[in-house]
């Protein structure tokens, strides 16, 4: 009997040892499962050896490099998306909380502030021919035109020129965390992204091209396949690139961004983390990209950090 007991005594340090190793494993899994992390490595060993046929009809991420790393944007705080005016060749972005719309030249300095006057909490901004701009409203949900020029000092959500209004309730009822704004301009239509759950993109058709003279006929349309395999836990911005079809989702949690082709299979990715790309550190919390009509492409970060990354020729 001493004997067994001895026996079990000498054991038990192993057999627990076996178990705690069991528990983290599964604890692993359950984690990397969660975020995604294992579709995310197998992902970047596809890329690895993907075809220069590939490379070639993507924008391909991996060769972009950093120029400009994390230069400060002066005393602005939570800004939230961002985008390319192709008119006056600058940029726009938006702030939640004390609520302005925000003009900075492509070096990412700020050359203007427009107060926004009954906005709820505005999240994302996207161009969309001179003059006139998308905003989202991630509090009232709503999706609004708004009307600007050089001598715009302030846009009032009641001002009669930004009348088109479009609520996103529409597209989801558990509607909360409406980030990214991307606009297809040759089929006109929009890329709303979801932030989380779940991970969704929503294409609205019919709102850009509504009139007071004909009845609104607004379709909206999700591609649910493209959503499950996209390996994000969550989206913070869009961009859809006009030169290839593609649209690039932005990341802040799995610290990436992802080139997804026309029929919404990634194609290249790259990683926000530094050492990578460039980046000297991390990327704290990116919260906007936009591309210009050169091939920069540019990352908005909170609390107020602006990046630039042009391809390696």
């Amino acid at each position: 009997m001493n004997l067994t007991l001895d026996m079990q005594n000498a054991l038990s340090p192993k057999v627990m040892a076996m178990a705690l190793a069991g528990l983290l494993t599964a604890a692993a899994i359950t984690t990397g499962a969660h975020l995604r992390l294992f579709e995310q490595v197998w992902f970047r060993l596809e890329q690895r050896f993907s075809s220069e046929e590939t490379q070639r009809q993507a924008l391909w991420l991996p060769d972009y490099h950093v120029t400009i790393d994390a230069k400060p944007l002066g005393n602005d705080h939570d800004m939230s998306a961002l985008t390319f005016d192709a008119s006056r060749r600058t940029l726009f972005t938006v702030t939640n909380k004390d609520s302005h719309l925000i003009e900075l030249s492509l070096s990412g300095d700020v050359l203007r502030r427009i107060p926004l006057r009954g906005f709820g909490d505005p999240e994302a901004v996207e161009y969309i021919r001179p003059g006139v701009l998308l905003i989202t409203e991630e509090r009232n949900h709503r999706l609004i035109e708004v009307h600007f020029d050089d001598q715009t000092q302030v846009i009032d959500i009641a001002d009669p020129a930004n009348a088109r209004q479009f609520s996103l309730s529409a597209a989801d009822n558990n509607n909360k965390g409406f980030e990214g704004l991307a606009y297809d301009p040759r089929e006109q239509r929009l890329f709303v992204a979801k932030e989380k759950d779940p991970v969704r993109i929503f294409e609205i058709s019919g709102f850009l091209t509504a009139s007071s003279d004909r009845p609104i006929n607004i379709d909206v349309h999700v591609n649910a396949k493209r959503d499950r395999e996209l390996f994000i836990t969550d989206l913070s911005s869009l961009h859809y690139d006009t030169s290839t079809g593609h649209l690039l989702a932005l990341s802040d949690e799995s610290k990436m961004i992802v080139e997804m082709d026309a029929n919404g299979t990634p194609v290249s990715s790259f990683s926000l983390r530094g050492g990578n790309q460039g980046l000297t550190e991390d990327i704290p919390q990116a919260e906007g990209i936009t591309m210009d009509d050169h091939g920069t492409l540019y990352v908005i970060s909170e609390p107020n950090l602006f990046y630039a990354f042009k391809k390696k020729s």
